[in-house]
This record gives C-alpha cells, structure tokens and sequence, in this order.
C-alpha cells in the first residue's frame, strides 16, 4: 500500500491544486452538492482506461522491443526526433492527443535503455507536436468534439478550416525539430541482448484496447473501464500497483479549481464584456484564458459567449502551447516523462512556440478574411 500512497505524499503539482482550491473556494460562491458535477468524469474514466492499458503494454515490454529496432534503424538523433515529431503530429489527428502520446512517450522512454539520448526533450516536443497535429480534426482533441458539435461546419469542413493553421504549425515543429536536434550519431549502449517480453499480457493489453474504444464509442465507457480493472487484477496486479493514480485527482483538482473559479464574484460581468470585444479581444482573450484554465475549460466557458467559428478554434488550439497547464495533453506527457526537470525545460521551448503560434494564427486569419 506504501507503493501506491507515496506517489500523493511526493506530488507538487496535486499540492499547488489543492491549495489553489481551497483559496479559491473562500471568495467563490457554491454548494459542496455542486463539486462533483464540476469533473468532467467521463474524461476521467477514459483517462483511466487509457493508464491502465499503456501501463500493461509497457509492463509486457513490447515498447522496449519496438525501441530496440528504431535505435538500429534511425543512426542520427535529428532523423529520430523528426519522426517521433511527425508521428506525434499524425497519430494525434485520428487517435486523439492523449492516446498518442499514451503510446510514444512510452516507447520513447525505453529507448534510454540501448542509447544515449535526449529522452526528455523528445518527449517535450512529441508534446508540442500532438497540439499542433490534434488541431486538424474534430477527434483529434476535446475541444475539437465540442467546437464540431456546435458548430455549423461539417466533419470535411471543419477539417478544411483547421487545415492552414495545423499545416503551419506542424511544418513550423518539424523545423524546429530539426534545428535543436544535431545530426549527432546515436552512441548505443551495450545492452543490447534482447529483453523478454510477455506476449499474453500485451494480447490481452491490445484485445481490451480495442474493447475499451468500442465501449467509449457505445457510451460505456465505465463497464470498459471496469472490464480492464478486473482482468488486470487477475493477470497482473502489478500494473495496478504502480498506475500513476496521483494524474487522476490531478485532473480531478483541475476541473474543481476551473469551477470556483468561474464562481468567482469578480467573474459575474465577463460574458457581457466579452461580446463587446472585437475580434482581436476574442483571439487573445481564448488564447490567454486557455493558459491559465486549459484549453478545455476556456472552451466550455467561451461557447456559452461566443459563437464555435473559425476564430475561436483556433485561438483555443493554440492556447495549448505555452505554458504547462495550457493543453491537459502536456501534463500527461510531463507527467509520464518522470523527470523533475522536464518542468521547465517544457517551457523554453512551449513558451516561443506559443508566441509563434498566436502571431501566425492571426496573421492567417486576417489573410483568409481580407475580403
């Protein structure tokens, strides 16, 4: 049980949401009934499935299997880090942000094993890259599904609003990829025996993934979740062991803390404010409020003010560069990355590609709209 528990004792971030909701909920206006309907639980779920099911395909050791070809396939860091990048970029348009990070950011953290690399800034950008490549499609993120529901667009039409913005975003990462990764030849380490991996838990691990996608496509998604707890009990408790349960109250703390905070007294006047700002005070005012909030939430909030169009699609998909808590993705790429360090050195990178992104987005806009 010390295994599972010391996680919460150790993790800063929870702490700092934590003591943000209880200074929150002293000038907020709200009833105890009201917190629970603040967590978005079906994300909650879902993001627990998905936990459950990397942690049993890394546990089978596949990812170290997989990353033993690329160090032998790719022998340059900057040809390895474009296609972590692009794969990123590309998963993240049909598999959602989250699940593609779910798979490379594993994977990639089994490549330390046969040689030397800069793991943590490969995860850094397969971060940013799952930003600028989710934005494309309505599945590729949450706010896309919220933005296309509402919205007047089609599933091609939305994709075809969305296309120059992903396309200069992602051409703009893959460039940046290239320059801060050196043609440096991958030194690899000399273990390089073959490690066992346990094909009935990764056949199990694949069959329940498969299982779970179409539970959340049924509207089931708890009976999923449930389904791959039980056989996980029983085949390998472990992973259940060693799940970064602590994610879960993080995500949990976030959706809290966005509730007082839209609660707050001060914040009773905003959507009358807001829909006398002009089109450059919307931009801004998404893309901003995306960096204190997260993207999801500042889209929720938005939409009940503001109409699902062009603009605010993409000022809240940009809002996910930046700072850390600006796309959920980046804290659960941060958060699988294990390295104390990788906290600010997101930002060197996160922070010019945000000021990159709102000044393209703009320039793009107004391009479009000239007429």
């Amino acid at each position: 049980m010390g295994k599972l528990f010391r996680p919460l004792l150790h993790d800063r971030f929870l702490h700092l949401l934590l003591l943000l909701g209880l200074l929150l909920a002293g000038f907020s206006s709200f009833s105890l009934r009201e917190l629970p309907a603040a967590v978005d639980w079906p994300t909650i779920i879902t993001l627990c499935g998905l936990l459950m099911l990397t942690k049993g395909i890394e546990t089978s050791g596949y990812f170290d299997a997989v990353g033993r070809r690329l160090v032998r396939h790719f022998h340059h860091q900057r040809s390895l880090a474009l296609f972590l990048t692009f794969a990123a970029a590309l998963l993240s348009t049909f598999l959602t942000n989250d699940v593609a990070l779910f798979i490379l950011v594993p994977l990639t953290l089994s490549l330390r094993r046969y040689a030397a690399l800069p793991v943590s800034r490969l995860i850094i950008f397969e971060a940013l890259a799952v930003n600028a490549g989710s934005l494309l499609t309505p599945m590729g993120n949450p706010q896309n599904i919220l933005l296309w529901r509402q919205g007047e667009a089609g599933f091609i039409a939305f994709i075809g609003q969305m296309l120059p913005l992903a396309a200069a975003l992602v051409s703009s990462l893959m460039l940046l990829t290239f320059i801060c990764f050196p043609r440096r030849h991958i030194a690899l380490t000399d273990q390089q025996d073959p490690s066992v991996w346990q094909r009935p838990l990764l056949i199990a691990s694949v069959l329940l993934y498969l299982l779970f996608v179409v539970s959340l496509e049924l509207d089931q998604a708890l009976w999923g979740m449930l389904a791959i707890f039980v056989v996980f009990l029983i085949m390998a408790r472990r992973i259940l062991l060693e799940l970064d349960w602590s994610l879960l109250l993080v995500f949990i703390a976030m959706f809290v803390d966005v509730f007082l905070l839209t609660r707050l007294p001060a914040l009773a006047s905003l959507p009358e404010q807001v829909t006398e700002m002009p089109q450059g005070g919307h931009y801004l005012l998404a893309v901003g409020l995306s960096q204190l909030i997260s993207n999801v939430p500042a889209t929720i909030l938005l939409l009940s003010t503001l109409p699902a169009n062009t603009l605010l699609a993409w000022a809240v998909n940009i809002g996910g560069f930046g700072l850390l808590p600006g796309s959920l993705a980046n804290i659960i790429a941060l958060r699988m990355a294990k390295d104390r360090r990788i906290w600010w050195h997101f930002h060197l990178y996160s922070l010019p590609m945000l000021l990159w992104a709102t000044g393209v987005g703009w320039g793009l806009f107004i391009l479009m709209h000239a007429g």
